[in-house]
């Protein structure tokens, strides 16, 4: 923002929705792509656009930063959606939902890196700009070991799969209420996980990095207790409303002890739940590579797309009570009642384990 000379939160919503805009196209296209080139060659094109953000410190405008950010984030939209045959190719249903734990930590690994150690890292590499580069040849470094990978999956998963059934497109997706439910479930706990890092440390709460630290637990733990308790929705339910109870006191607090309790508190809870959330389509019947791809397809592009516009209207209301953040907040706390709500209308995909 500083480096741009932008005032208005709501344009400078656009730099985060770049990155929200991109997975809503990208999420929405994965799927075709994949068909298209192969899963394998399809999450090298994904790793290949994250390395464009190798422009996003040098851009020196605001529409090639949009760009980079957009390439970026459109790289990202790929790779998580591809997760997800790669793991239905890889591992057996048994190991699924300790892989997909892995998944979704890794994500706050990174973050929890930048938040807890930015100012370290920008030290030893000279600036922040320096250190987006770092993060970029990483990246690099990662797609060039990807295309050592040889993608045949083991013997005793391809014989677990059988045979693929019928082909399931994007016109099935969007008529499957399953995938609409599911996107609604995630899609407010989603928009609040992008407000909190892009808007609630402009509003003084600066707490967020103790959310990323207590989320890799909570995801650690979700990986141990979905892998022992085969039941889905309880746990996500008990973590929604949790999760709208702590959003209330992060957001409306005026104490910092008890700001910093209930962003441990909300850490842990978000991502508890996300390893049983995750696998539920995993476990539902007749579930294939490509049928999967297509359901996280729209799982995400749906989410996101709610996200992008939540993102802006945020900013909006800022802007339009002269700096206050008390609607916006409002706003945000009452959508993360998304995870609970949702929770009643998905199928328990853990019925068939248990008995």
């Amino acid at each position: 923002m500083a480096s741009m000379h932008i005032d208005s939160l709501a344009s400078a919503s656009f730099i985060s929705g770049a990155v929200t805009l991109a997975k809503i196209v990208g999420t929405f296209g994965a799927a075709y792509l994949a068909v298209k080139v192969g899963v394998k060659y399809a999450f090298l094109f994904a790793s290949l656009l994250i390395v464009v953000g190798i422009v996003t410190p040098y851009a020196t405008h605001y529409e090639l930063l949009l760009a980079s950010r957009f390439l970026m984030g459109l790289g990202g939209a790929f790779m998580i959606v591809y997760f997800n045959p790669i793991v239905m190719q890889w591992f057996t249903p048994a190991e699924r939902p300790l892989i997909n734990g892995l998944n979704a930590v890794a994500f706050n690994v990174g973050t929890a890196i930048v938040l807890w150690g930015m100012s370290s890292i920008n030290d030893i590499t000279g600036g922040w700009k320096s250190s987006l580069v770092l993060f970029s040849l990483a990246s690099l470094v990662l797609a060039i070991l990807w295309m050592l990978v040889k993608f045949d999956a083991p013997a005793e998963v391809k014989h677990a799969a059988g045979s693929e059934p019928t082909e399931y497109g994007y016109m099935d997706g969007l008529k499957d209420k399953f995938n609409w439910l599911y996107a609604f479930t995630y899609s407010g706990l989603l928009s609040f996980y992008i407000c909190l890092f892009t808007f609630y440390p402009q509003a003084g709460i600066s707490q967020s990095k103790w959310v990323i630290g207590f989320g890799i637990i909570g995801t650690i733990a979700g990986m141990l207790y979905s892998r022992k308790n085969p039941m889905r929705l309880p746990i996500i339910r008990l973590s929604g409303l949790i999760i709208f109870i702590t959003v209330l006191g992060l957001s409306f607090s005026s104490q910092p002890w008890l700001q910093i309790l209930c962003a441990m508190v909300l850490g842990f809870f978000i991502f508890f739940p996300i390893t049983a959330l995750v696998s539920i389509p995993h476990e539902l019947p007749q579930m294939t590579g490509q049928k999967i791809t297509v359901v996280f397809s729209l799982f995400w592009s749906i989410s996101y797309l709610v996200s992008t516009i939540v993102l802006w209207v945020f900013g909006k209301l800022v802007d339009m009570n002269d700096g206050s953040y008390t609607s916006s907040f409002l706003m945000i706390t009452l959508l993360t009642g998304t995870v609970f709500v949702g929770s009643y209308f998905l199928p328990e995909t853990g019925k068939s384990k248990e008995s």
